[in-house]
């Protein structure tokens, strides 16, 4: 990308940038400093098929390099004291916020997210780099009681070492920050693989953020790359950790790889996250709550309303609200049009949003609304009449598609539910908080809420679902020491002492 071509792209209301059009990363990967990519790829904007750049992309000499790299400069950065690493993190949430206007649109013409959503990610972003910060207040060991008289016993907290961070398309700047932040405050080094979708949003605005806030050089590399360099992370012999965040398919294959050498592995996966809607909701609002999940970001988003369950009752007055809301939506160029919804990332993923819709169809339910595209750009959809047999009830679509399934009990909810390998959110909708609260303890889900959807994101909050939705592992403010660092149980005496042998 020329000079000329980042600062029209980078511009915003006449303000000159700074952060990305002067410096040239352009084919070149953040590994030790900007070195030239063994390959470069052009990042192209959905919604027009315009090259955005020329971005470098790494390969599995690539990672080696940065992974052997990381481990010689993790000790320094550790033995660096707490208030030093801290500082470092609230100097690259300020310059966040400092290039805000840049940042967000990035994210509008990379991403396909509409301006709204591009504001809400880089606000989160700065509250996931608040929360590692904070973390200088949590106390980092233990004095134990212990059973050998004159011999004290402690128990502290200790960097993993190098931490290896995948992460996806869809909210490239919050879902790489909210591990590269934490990690780095309690000591670790990073190396990050975006995905080749967003390899500015994902990987050169990650390392320009703490270049500029002056992180020791070799702490943090970011290499955007495919599945061979994924790989290649998930089994280097320098990485004690693999964050991941992405589909329940490719993440059963990380696991497997890092699991080789016993990693320890934090896999934020796919969701098929229900709505429950009891007959005693406000259907007007919880249709909104319904449409906002379900086609916020063209629906491309792991904690999306993937069924809305709707009581028999009142099955019909939602589905005429839903789809009144959905066929009032309208969709285009985020970048040039006051739109809701933006394109669908690729081809690929059209082709699947409509597979699933079609098979649907084909198996009985009945499309309300939408169903169709026109290029990257998918209409938002509202299905009548699906089943659990269905396509759009088993499987996570990823798009802008709101299958409505009934029931009769709230026994019934609860089953239809819980009929799904994944357990990432959930939600209920009554005008009985006391009833919602029962029907909610019993969905098998990491996150529930009541009168509300299930796009939900805090950074104080543990983050992460059950079933095939995670394994096990929670970002977020309160699980942040246990997820980042390792306990090293220590015991002194004050002299040796000869033993029976």
């Amino acid at each position: 990308m020329s000079t000329t071509t980042a600062s029209a792209m980078s511009s915003t209301n006449g303000a000159e940038p700074t952060l990305l059009n002067e410096h040239d990363w352009t084919g070149r990967i953040y590994s030790g400093g900007w070195i030239d990519a063994p390959r470069t790829i052009e990042t192209i904007e959905p919604a027009t098929g315009n090259s955005l750049g020329t971005a470098g992309v790494g390969d599995a000499a690539s990672i080696a390099k940065a992974c052997a790299a990381a481990a010689a400069a993790q000790p320094a950065w550790a033995a660096t004291s707490l208030a030093d690493r801290v500082a470092g993190i609230r100097r690259a949430a300020a310059l966040l916020e400092e290039h805000r206007p840049e940042l967000e649109r990035w994210l509008i013409r990379e991403s396909g997210s509409i301006p709204g959503k591009a504001a809400q990610e880089v606000s989160a972003s700065i509250g996931q780099l608040d929360m590692a910060a904070a973390l200088i207040a949590q106390p980092l060991g233990l004095v134990l009681p212990s059973l050998t008289p004159g011999r004290s016993s402690t128990a502290r907290r200790t960097p993993i070492g190098v931490v290896g961070v995948i992460t996806p398309w869809n909210f490239p700047y919050v879902l790489a920050l909210r591990s590269v932040g934490p990690a780095l405050a309690l000591g670790n080094a990073v190396v990050v693989k975006p995905d080749l979708n967003t390899p500015v949003s994902g990987g050169v605005v990650i390392a320009r953020i703490f270049e500029e806030a002056g992180l020791p050089e070799g702490l943090l590399h970011v290499i955007p790359g495919d599945a061979d360099a994924g790989q290649a992370l998930c089994t280097d012999p320098n990485v004690r950790m693999i964050s991941f965040t992405g589909s329940t398919a490719a993440g059963r294959l990380v696991g497997a790889a890092a699991g080789g050498t016993l990693k320890r592995t934090v896999l934020e996966l796919g969701g098929n996250s229900p709505l429950v809607v009891l007959e005693d909701a406000d259907i007007e609002a919880a249709s909104s709550a319904g449409a906002w999940g379900s086609f916020l970001h063209q629906g491309q988003i792991c904690l999306a309303v993937s069924r809305h369950l709707v009581h028999e009752r009142i099955v019909d007055k939602y589905l005429e609200a839903l789809t009144a809301r959905a066929s009032h939506l309208p969709v285009g160029n985020p970048d040039t049009e006051q739109v809701a919804l933006g394109p669908i990332i690729n081809q690929k993923q059209v082709t699947r949003v409509q597979r699933i819709v079609d098979e649907t169809v084909a198996a009985g339910a009945t499309v309300m609304t939408g169903g169709t595209h026109e290029g990257l750009f998918y209409k938002p959809t509202v299905l009548a009449g699906v089943t659990s047999e269905m396509a759009a009830f088993r499987e996570e679509i990823f798009g802008p598609v709101a299958p409505v399934i009934t029931f009769s009990s709230d026994e019934e909810a609860i089953t239809l539910a819980n009929q799904t390998e994944y357990g990432l959110a959930a939600a209920v909708q009554s005008g009985s908080p006391t009833r919602a609260a029962l029907v909610a303890e019993q969905l098998h889900a990491g996150m529930v809420h009541i009168n509300d959807q299930t796009v939900n994101e805090e950074p104080p909050a543990p983050f992460g679902g059950f079933g095939s939705s995670s394994n096990g592992g929670h970002f977020g403010g309160v699980t942040q020491l246990e997820l980042w660092t390792e306990w090293q149980w220590v015991t002194a005496r004050d002299a040796a002492t000869p033993f029976p042998f």
